[in-house]
């Protein structure tokens, strides 16, 4: 078994006013581990991002017991699952001495860069060994199901985002990350209550290119907050419900 781990501080920039982990960041750390981890495991750049593969997530989730603090010291540790086809499992836990704060998970996988189509990594001699430690939250799930039923979703409000220089990433789109910036922005100050026991989904569904626009709009149900970017079509869709 093969686990990356890493031990630091969390500083006054990772943090919200209310001095606890900025969520978009933790979601940072997570995607960094697992690439300095993927390219650990002999899965570097020179077999994908040099050869115009480009890794994204489709889905991810999140258990949240306990949101890190300020200048607390942690552990962050991750690990890849078994291989499905085309996507490739990464788990986390995010620890504080002997408390686990959070488990994760999120689907990764591998497309063209030229055609933004995902590939069979097997085509390309790409393979990454997994393994389960009975310790994993589920694999993140589809959210269309809580869209459908429109009686049940209470909109309450809608805004405009369009595609901006400082959110674009190595990949020429919106990161994943930023997407939490943009709904929480739409959270009125006096509703949040951070993310203490917070179960966290998302999957990514279009992505989001410079300069396009799209429509999010933030819904309620009767115990959690939803949120959607669209166009024509859904780009992105994120659930959070208290545990």
């Amino acid at each position: 078994m093969d686990y990356f781990e890493k031990t630091f501080t969390i500083h006054s920039r990772d943090v919200t006013r209310h001095r606890e982990l900025r969520l978009s960041n933790m979601l940072g750390f997570f995607q960094e581990t697992s690439i300095t981890h993927t390219e650990a495991l002999g899965v570097g750049r020179n077999k994908t991002l040099d050869k115009g593969l480009l890794w994204i997530i489709a889905r991810q989730s999140a258990e949240i017991t306990r949101m890190p603090r300020y200048d607390e010291e942690v552990t962050f540790r991750s690990w890849p699952g078994p291989t499905m086809r085309i996507f490739f499992p990464r788990h986390y836990e995010v620890s504080s001495g002997n408390e686990i704060l959070v488990r994760g998970c999120a689907l990764w996988m591998l497309i063209d860069e030229k055609t933004r189509s995902f590939i069979f990594p097997d085509e390309y001699g790409i393979e990454i060994d997994g393994f389960l430690t009975g310790n994993e939250i589920p694999e993140p799930r589809s959210l269309a199901i809580w869209f459908k039923n429109t009686d049940d979703l209470r909109l309450v409000s809608e805004s405009l985002y369009t595609a901006r220089f400082s959110h674009i990433d190595i990949n020429g789109h919106v990161n994943n990350c930023r997407y939490f910036d943009v709904v929480e922005d739409m959270i009125p100050t006096e509703e949040y209550i951070g993310y203490d026991n917070t179960l966290i989904e998302a999957e990514y569904l279009t992505e989001i290119r410079p300069g396009d626009t799209i429509t999010i709009r933030a819904y309620r149900t009767d115990d959690a907050r939803l949120f959607e970017g669209r166009t024509d079509r859904s780009c992105f869709r994120i659930r959070m419900k208290k545990m």
